[in-house]
């Protein structure tokens, strides 16, 4: 069985080939290439998560393919979801938690996602998704200081800065980039307080970070794709799905 994992924001999107219990392939594009990649793979079934389109869009460019599962608030998930409002929740928060759970499956988990938002969720040991943390993402944080301020200049991250800064600009940038890497290592510190657990790091930021975070991490930069593929197990090959 061929299957296809998608998460799709408003033009880019990226896309997993699973075959027979394994990854084939990975794609990275805009999402009118991805379709036509798509349809060239012709898959069994796929699953779609988006935290951008509504349903009705969705439907629209996903029209072409009669298996495809819709991850929303109604579908069946392998995990617990413990969220107080659920309906609020991102999906892709969702996917990733239950691509850690799969990953870690008798391990307490904390996903740090280092994209737009920087995002710290937590799983627990037994599949229950407890929720976490959002908060400025590295570039949001960079047009923050430019946007709400009448002199401060545009940055952007190029490299670990030192500690202080003797310009304007360095100053900027140690005050954003080893102000979030101190932020990270110090709620770190109190999950570890309370639980022993795994940490699994993701997002486009995840790789400046790395050497930042003070412990023991794990690279998952597909962990979304991840998940979504065991939604989508866990709907077709038990039979739980309307596919």
């Amino acid at each position: 069985m061929i299957y296809a994992a998608i998460d799709i924001g408003n033009t880019f999107g990226k896309m997993s080939i699973y075959e027979n219990g394994h990854e084939t392939e990975f794609k990275r594009g805009r999402t009118s290439q991805l379709l036509k990649d798509l349809k060239k793979v012709k898959p069994d079934a796929l699953i779609v998560c988006s935290v951008t389109l509504n349903s009705e869009e969705l439907l629209s460019k996903f029209k072409d393919f009669e298996h495809t599962l819709f991850l929303n608030r109604d579908t069946r998930i392998p995990i617990i979801n413990g969220y107080a409002s659920p309906d609020t929740l991102g999906y892709d928060r969702l996917a990733a938690a239950v691509g850690a759970h799969f990953r870690f499956p008798a391990e307490d988990c904390l996903i740090i996602d280092m994209g737009t938002a920087l995002k710290m969720d937590y799983i627990d040991k037994e599949g229950v998704f407890k929720g976490g943390y959002i908060s400025p993402g590295l570039q949001m944080r960079f047009k923050a200081l430019h946007t709400f301020t009448k002199k401060l200049p545009l940055l952007e991250a190029e490299e670990i800065p030192e500690l202080i800064g003797n310009t304007t600009e360095s100053c900027i940038k140690s005050g954003v980039i080893n102000g979030m890497a101190a932020e990270i290592n110090g709620i770190i510190s109190r999950y570890l307080a309370e639980h022993d657990l795994k940490i699994l790091i993701s997002g486009g930021d995840a790789g400046f970070f790395e050497s930042q975070i003070n412990y023991p991490t794990f690279a998952a930069s597909n962990l979304v794709l991840e998940g979504l593929y065991r939604i989508l197990i866990h709907n077709v090959e038990n039979k739980k799905s309307t596919l």
